[in-house]
């Protein structure tokens, strides 16, 4: 009776993380409409479906994608650490690179591009949406997408689909130069957090690397502009 329970716990984690991920790539494809402003919603309806698929899959304690009580475990699980400051030089080198490159217009881009969801001017304000946004996206693009993803398809076919899902939904207007090399950028750094997310098991952990590697790009914008 026990194993039945289990299995229609599983059926219904499976059915809804189809569903889930089904809409954020539907949300994250209107994007190509250049006055579509509805692609960000894909990262709401990502933290909804994680906790909703927790729920229904009754995954809790170790089983948890998003635990804070294991952080210390986790950061010294094999090769985590150097897993996190990957993004850092990642995006260092995106930034030095996209501006010689662009002579300057790869920094503008990314400015354009954050500058709605940012507030350069304030930086106790501009702290937290940083932290916010990077745990949000963290919660559904490694925790949902490809943590709950994972328990369908491999690990690789996760990471790619949901990297590529994520790195679309950065796409702005602008020299399709400057864009491609920007999403290219961010799906690289994608594959790195669904890296360390595979390894931790805890989207909090990619959260840190996330923040890290967000901080590193602003601190480079500022002494670019």
């Amino acid at each position: 009776m026990k194993t039945q329970h289990v299995l229609e716990h599983n059926k219904k984690s499976i059915v809804l993380t189809v569903i889930g991920v089904a809409i954020m790539i539907a949300l994250t494809v209107t994007k190509i409409v250049p006055s579509s402003k509805i692609a960000g919603y894909s990262v709401f309806v990502g933290i909804a479906f994680f906790f909703i698929t927790e729920t229904a899959g009754k995954e809790k304690g170790a089983e948890s994608g998003l635990r804070f009580h294991t952080v210390l475990e986790d950061l010294k699980k094999p090769g985590v650490i150097v897993w996190i400051l990957l993004p850092i030089v990642s995006g260092i080198a995106t930034n030095l690179v996209g501006n010689l490159i662009f002579h300057g217009e790869f920094g503008a881009h990314v400015l354009e591009r954050t500058g709605a969801i940012l507030s350069f001017d304030q930086t106790l304000l501009l702290i937290g949406q940083v932290v916010l946004a990077a745990f949000g996206e963290e919660i559904a693009y490694r925790g949902f997408f490809l943590g709950k993803g994972m328990k369908i398809c491999p690990f690789w076919l996760c990471a790619v689909v949901s990297s590529l899902t994520f790195a679309a939904g950065h796409l702005a207007v602008g020299n399709t130069g400057v864009v491609l090399f920007d999403v290219a950028g961010v799906f690289i750094d994608s594959l790195i957090f669904s890296m360390i997310y595979r390894k931790s098991g805890n989207c909090v952990i990619s959260t840190i690397s996330h923040i890290l590697a967000n901080t590193a790009a602003i601190i480079l914008l500022f002494l670019f502009f």
